[in-house]
């Protein structure tokens, strides 16, 4: 796939793709908050306690920024004008 918009030069695509992107980054940047789950005390009944290490699956901290850099990239461009249209084969 490739953005394609009426009447815009392959440098004029080139520049804009290069905006989207980097606005996007710089506002999913500023909407990312990943929280930091480390190691937990936890005090037992005796006065002893343990620690604990957060369960569950761990998730890439950057997966959900990378995804939100493309959605606002994509909207950036779609509100330039242009389109996403199958790319022409060798």
């Amino acid at each position: 796939m490739r953005w394609a918009k009426p009447d815009a030069s392959a440098e004029q695509v080139r520049a804009d793709e290069e905006e989207c992107f980097h606005a996007s980054v710089h506002e999913a940047r500023a909407r990312a908050w990943t929280p930091v789950a480390g190691p937990v005390f936890t005090p037992g009944a005796t006065g002893s306690g343990s620690i604990v290490l957060p369960s569950g699956s761990v998730v890439d901290p950057y997966a959900r920024q990378m995804q939100e850099e493309h959605r606002l990239s994509q909207v950036c461009m779609e509100a330039k004008g242009y389109k996403l249209v199958p790319a022409p084969t060798k």
